[in-house]
């Protein structure tokens, strides 16, 4: 992708500007180089599915974001700031459309709001992954929006695990005595 071809294809949509996905669609089934092919594929999951902005477009954010992931900088921060940002626009209106990944929003409601007593021993495990377990975990998919309107309004702090439950708790050492440190001994 050169930036003569990116300059061709942004097209501004609201006040965003966007890539069509039929454009990275184009690109990705002609491209030779599989990685770059892949590369593009992925920025096109980012863009249409954990950052939503407009139907069928990538935001020029994203692709700024995925040029970092490359420097090994995580996603998670800026996923979860986009969907409070979104929360919160709707909460301000009073209505409006969630624009975020309702996916993940969706798992971290299914795995904060229900308590679990007993944690999988998986967790122990280098190979496990929260998201392939609560792809297996079931859901109580007969709440209806009425039903989650009710769950939100009324929750209490003791209502939500605020530590997803296949997070295993650990100690900190954080203070010694009287002290808002830790000592080191022979230094």
């Amino acid at each position: 992708m050169s930036e003569q071809w990116v300059a061709a294809q942004i097209q501004q949509k609201g006040d965003s500007k966007c890539v069509p996905w039929k454009s990275l669609r184009d690109l990705v089934l002609v491209h030779p180089d599989v990685k770059k092919r892949v590369d593009v594929y992925a920025l096109g999951i980012y863009g249409l599915v954990i950052f939503p902005k407009a139907l069928g477009h990538i935001d020029e954010a994203v692709s700024d974001l995925f040029d970092r992931l490359s420097k090994g900088v995580t996603p998670v921060p800026t996923i979860l700031a986009e969907n409070f940002r979104s929360l919160n626009a709707c909460r301000r209106a009073g209505e409006g459309r969630f624009i975020g990944c309702a996916q993940l929003l969706l798992a971290w409601f299914h795995s904060h709001f229900w308590k679990v007593e007993k944690v999988s021993y998986r967790v122990f495990s280098d190979s496990y992954s929260p998201l392939e377990e609560l792809v297996i975990t079931p859901r109580r998919d007969d709440i209806s929006e009425e039903k989650w309107m009710a769950i939100l309004q009324n929750l209490q702090d003791e209502d939500v695990e605020w530590r997803a439950p296949w997070l295993i708790p650990d100690e900190i050492l954080y203070r010694c005595r009287d002290f808002d440190w830790v000592p080191l001994l022979e230094i």
